[in-house]
This record gives C-alpha cells, sequence and structure tokens, in this order.
C-alpha cells in the first residue's frame, strides 16, 4: 500500500510466480501486477479489485488503508477476470457496500457470478458524478478500450484519471523496467485492435486537467504524463513511434535467414536509425507486433513452405491483421527452390490491413545471388 495523494492509496499486488499472461503473453521474468485503488473521503470508494491469486495481499493492503472503516462504494471499471475476480469476496465482506459500475458490467456480473446485485447497485454513464464529500468523481464511458464496459473515473479535486486498462503495462509494480518497452507491448497485444476508439478517449482526457494517472496494471504515472499519453496518440492512430525498420525472418536451413541478415547489415549502412531482426522461429510474436506498430517499414522474409509462407510467417501476418496493424511500407523477400509463393500468401493475409504501401519484392531461388544482393541494397536505401 502506498499514498498517490493525501486521499488515494494505491494497492498494487504482484505476481512473481506468473509465467503467461492470459495466456499469450510471456512474462515469466518480470511478472505482473494488479492494481485496486481506495479514495477516502466522507464516504468512501475502492477502485476496482484484483485478480484471484493476489486476492490475500489485496484484501491486507484494503484493510490497512481503511483503518477500520466500511468502504460505502466498489467502483467497478472493468469487469476482465483480472480485475473483477474478487467482487463478490468484497461483497461479502461488506454488506452495506454500493457497487457504481455501467449497465453492462452489471450483465457481465450476472453471466460471471450468477448475481447481478440488482439491490445494492449504482448504474452510471457518461458525465454522471459520484460524490464523496470532497471527491467527485467523474465518469469516462470507454467502450471497447478494450471491452464494451469499460469505464473511466476522473477525480477532480485530486486530478487523477483512473484509467482501467488504458496505460498499463507487463511486469510487477516492483520491476522498474522502461515502461515504454513493455507499455507497448501491452498496448499492441491488448488494446492495439482499437485504435478509433482509444482516441476517441483520448480527445475526452484531453478537455481534463490531468495531474496522474492511475492504471490497473504497472504502476501509477504521476509526471511526465505528455510523454505517456503521446505514446497513445501515435499508437492509437497507427504512426511511427520512430524512424527505424523491423526485419523478420523465417527460416530453414539458413538461406532466408542470410538474406535477412545481409538486409540488416545493409540498413545499417545505409544510415536507417534502428534495424530490429527477429527470428519468428525464436521470437514471440508479441514483442514483435510492438515494433511493428513501433517502426514505419517492415521487411517481411519468409521460405515457401507447402506452397505457403512459413508457419511462424503466417502467425506474424496474421497478428497484424487481428491487431489492425495500418499504415505501413512492406516489403517482402520470399525464398522458394523450385516454387516461390511466399509473397503472394503473406499479400494475402495482410489484405485486412488498411492504407499499406508495398515496396519491393525480392525472390530468391534457394540461395542468394549476385543479384539478389544487389536488389537487397536497392531496397536498403529505400528504407532510410
Amino acid at each position: 500500500m502506498e499514498k498517490l495523494t493525501q486521499d488515494i492509496y494505491w494497492l498494487g499486488c504482484n505476481d512473481h510466480n506468473i509465467d503467461i499472461f492470459e495466456g499469450i503473453y510471456p512474462v515469466q521474468k518480470i511478472g505482473m501486477a494488479y492494481n485496486s485503488y481506495v479514495v477516502m473521503d466522507e464516504k468512501i470508494a475502492v477502485m476496482d479489485t484484483v485478480d484471484a491469486k493476489v486476492g490475500e495481499d489485496w484484501l491486507k493492503q484494503m484493510d490497512e488503508a481503511l483503518a477500520g472503516r466500511t468502504p460505502d462504494y466498489l467502483v467497478v471499471q472493468h469487469m476482465e477476470p483480472d480485475h473483477s475476480q474478487h467482487i463478490t469476496t468484497f461483497m461479502d465482506r461488506f454488506p452495506k457496500a454500493v457497487i457504481v459500475s455501467s449497465n453492462q458490467a452489471f450483465t457481465m456480473m450476472k453471466n460471471f457470478f450468477g448475481v447481478d446485485f440488482a439491490d445494492r447497485r449504482q448504474v452510471v454513464t457518461e458525465g454522471d458524478v459520484l460524490d464523496l464529500g470532497k471527491h467527485k468523481l467523474h465518469f469516462v464511458t470507454a467502450p471497447m478500450v478494450h471491452w464494451p464496459e469499460v469505464l473511466m473515473t476522473y477525480d477532480s479535486t485530486d486530478k487523477v484519471l483512473f484509467s482501467a486498462d488504458g496505460f498499463g503495462k507487463f511486469g510487477a509494480s516492483d520491476h522498474k523496467d522502461d515502461w515504454v518497452t513493455e507499455a507497448r507491448r501491452y498496448y499492441t497485444g491488448i488494446v492495439g485492435k482499437y485504435g478509433p476508439q482509444v482516441q476517441n478517449v483520448l480527445k475526452k482526457a484531453a478537455a481534463l486537467d490531468i495531474q496522474k494517472i492511475a492504471p490497473l496494471h504497472g504502476w501509477p504515472l504521476t509526471e511526465n504524463l505528455g510523454k505517456y499519453i503521446g505514446y497513445y496518440d501515435k499508437w492509437s492512430t497507427y504512426e511511427p513511434e520512430e524512424e527505424g525498420v523491423a526485419i523478420y525472418y523465417a527460416s530453414v536451413y539458413g538461406r532466408t535467414e542470410e538474406a535477412a541478415l545481409f538486409l540488416a547489415e545493409e540498413c545499417k549502412k545505409a544510415g536507417v536509425k534502428n534495424v530490429a531482426v527477429y527470428n519468428l522461429m525464436r521470437s514471440d510474436v508479441t514483442y514483435a507486433l510492438g515494433d511493428a506498430f513501433r517502426f514505419k517499414n517492415i521487411v517481411l522474409c519468409s521460405m515457401t513452405y507447402n506452397m505457403d509462407a512459413s508457419p511462424f510467417m503466417s502467425g506474424l501476418v496474421g497478428s497484424f491483421a487481428l491487431h489492425n496493424l495500418q499504415k505501413k511500407r512492406i516489403a517482402i523477400v520470399e525464398n522458394g527452390s523450385w516454387a516461390p509463393n511466399a509473397a503472394k500468401v503473406i499479400k494475402a493475409g495482410l489484405a485486412p490491413c488498411k492504407d499499406m504501401e508495398y515496396l519491393d519484392t525480392v525472390t530468391i531461388r534457394s540461395a542468394m545471388s549476385e543479384e539478389n544482393k544487389q536488389e537487397l541494397k536497392d531496397l536498403a536505401q529505400k528504407l532510410k
């Protein structure tokens, strides 16, 4: 438990034993944080609960923050189980408390828990205010960021935005890595599909005097907020975060790998500022996706496999489409001993992605020829 402001406590609960978050995202080296908050006033509001695995820690911290007082409200901003798992625990523990949430959230409570707390609930929507005394909690709807029922909450007294899953990151709160790397991977994997919806919320946030952001994962953001909001603006408009190129390759006998690494070196010689290279057979796709959002230029290098692209390349391309990747410059390096077909398959897989500009397709037959090397050198110049 830590004080975020004089009246607001941050209950940061860390799981250092988790290896895969949501069954998809590797976090075994960094853990995961689940945050809840308590606003102390004439009336007391607890902001969200936590994942089942850290419930005991959460209850202990909450009791410490309450210091013998009883909460009046549980504000449920997001019904995903890693934040809602202890709703029934809370309501059993505090039988006079009222749940404050969106109408859709109460439907989800019925689905999850078999009860929708019809006699102990307060439905709120855009612009509604919960008066705690000195603190006024203003509700901001955030549909599909990244579930339909999501609320964010703005405390106009301490100027804190409780941002639900927005501005969250992978990693325990005591794992003090560079925020942007794991926040980018979190955003692109979990929120990235919903760029227009994020833009809608950012427009609402621009009208608020926000001095602190309190997300449900990671740690609260208390300074340089323009930097973090700027990242979200870039990511949600699919504009490049910085100059550079991401090169992805899948290779069987090393010839496609050789071409990918040759191109990477040529890009560096050409003055490309950042060159990220991913061996898709060794790299987790959630990291690969992050750099696809980060850079404008993407090169996809794959051998032909059963008249298709490599399964690893197909998985990456499918992830691009699944997460609504847009506005990129794409080059393809395909390899095939007798019937190269990877480029055709890759382009078909990218068809759902909007505003893609296609650069060169380099076709290798078994191993790089001198002509191929020149083609890759020419491509490197275009990627500057």
